[in-house]
This record gives structure tokens, C-alpha cells and sequence, in this order.
């Protein structure tokens, strides 16, 4: 497979991001799939597909801990694009089990909690939202932080075994933004609150002028380590 990634990358290089969207929409046909969190980057990733082809699976994943604000989004955007995100919530049982052992706030005591609770809220339903597909198209950017400046627009995620597709993972933060101001796309209430990223509501905080755009998750931690598992 990573031969085909390879040949994808020389194949699409200099093509625009609606471009490398409609081409795996319509070679992948039934088996692409979007994972949006309802940031800036995925709402205008929502609306380009939704233009190409709304077929697409879209969804998102449930911590059950997201901010009220993220779920409104949600309601607002299927109801503007006449479309159905599908939802992926966590096993309760593994959550219940976590909580009792660790506590409800246990993320806030390690690095290693809280890639348990990652793990159990966010990886695990992943994984059952990428069965069955071969394309994971996702709203990541090389300027987001530090642990994401080698991605490149066609990835390999060995992981899980799937060809990822970043369509926006060159464009800067003003480009987003000047493409939801032009598209009049909703976006999160949040973003002119001053959350850049916005997570699980107990690990997202706002941030300051002048620190990094990830700077509010996990802001206990390292940069190096502000990652959930799911773009390693």
C-alpha cells in the first residue's frame, strides 16, 4: 500500500484540495469515510464533500465529555447541509470501568490516564467507524503543532491499515477562515471565544494571543505528547 501512497502523492501533487477530494470520492465510492470534530478545518471539509458528493460518510466520535457548543454545531450543520453525521460513542462498560478504577477526572493526574481515556472514548470507537473503508479523509494540518509538520496530503496510517487523505494539510489558519467567511459555513461559537482547537471540554481550554493553536488541549502536558492516538 505504500506504493500506492507514493504514486497518489506524484499523481495529485499539484492538485487543489476539491480536486483530491472528488477523486477519492469517486474511486473509493462507498468506502470513504470523514472524521469531523466539528473544528474549523472540518466544517470546510464538510462543505466541499457535501458539494462533491454527499454520499460520503461523515461522523464524528462522542466522548460523551464534548463541550454543549459542539453538539449545536452538529445539529446546525445537518440541518443546513441536509445530510446525518453519524455518531461513534465509546463502550460503556470500559468507561464505566475506567471511572470506577481511575475516577472521573483521571486525566488530569498522568499522561498515561489520559491516553487511557483516549484510548477508551476516542481510538476503540474510531476504529469501528473506519471498518469496512479504505479512505480516512481528516482536517489535519502541518501548522497545527509540532507533532504534525511531516504529514504530507496521502499518508499510510499503519495503524489502521487505511489510506488517510488530508486535503487541507498545507493551508494556513487564514485560509480556513477565509474559506468559511466566503462559504458562509457555520463554525463552532467557541473559535471567537478564543479555543483555536477544540477538544473533550475538560481538556480544552482557551489560549492566550501569541500561544500556539493547540496550546489549550491537555495544557498540563508537553507539546510533544498532545496527541489522543488517533493521528500518531
Amino acid at each position: 500500500m505504500r506504493d500506492i501512497v507514493t504514486q497518489y502523492r506524484k499523481q495529485l501533487k499539484e492538485a487543489s484540495s476539491n480536486e483530491v477530494l472528488a477523486y477519492f470520492a469517486e474511486k473509493y465510492k462507498g468506502k470513504i469515510a470523514f472524521s469531523t470534530s466539528l473544528g474549523a478545518e472540518d466544517q470546510a471539509l464538510t462543505d466541499m464533500i457535501c458539494k462533491i458528493d454527499p454520499s460520503v460518510m461523515i461522523f464524528t466520535l462522542d466522548t460523551g465529555r464534548l463541550f454543549q457548543e459542539t453538539y449545536d454545531l452538529l445539529n446546525i450543520t445537518e440541518k443546513k447541509y441536509r445530510i446525518k453525521i453519524h455518531l461513534y460513542f465509546p463502550d460503556a462498560t470500559r468507561v464505566e470501568e475506567m471511572v470506577r478504577e481511575k475516577g472521573i477526572n483521571l486525566f488530569y493526574e498522568s499522561v498515561e490516564n489520559r491516553k487511557i481515556c483516549c484510548q477508551i472514548r476516542k481510538i476503540e470507537p474510531l476504529r469501528r467507524a473506519l471498518t469496512g473503508m479504505k479512505i480516512w479523509v481528516s482536517g489535519l494540518r502541518k501548522e497545527q503543532s509540532i507533532t504534525r509538520h511531516e504529514f504530507e496530503l496521502i499518508e499510510w496510517d499503519e495503524s489502521h491499515q487505511i489510506i488517510k487523505l488530508l486535503p487541507l494539510v498545507d493551508w494556513t489558519e487564514s485560509q480556513v477562515w477565509e474559506y468559511l467567511k466566503e462559504k458562509k459555513i457555520p463554525y463552532n461559537e467557541l473559535h471567537d471565544k478564543g479555543f483555536p482547537s477544540i477538544g473533550c471540554l475538560p481538556c480544552t481550554r482557551a489560549v492566550k494571543p501569541g500561544e500556539s493553536l493547540r496550546s489549550g488541549r491537555w495544557w498540563w502536558e508537553l507539546p510533544e505528547n498532545k496527541e489522543c492516538g488517533l493521528h500518531l
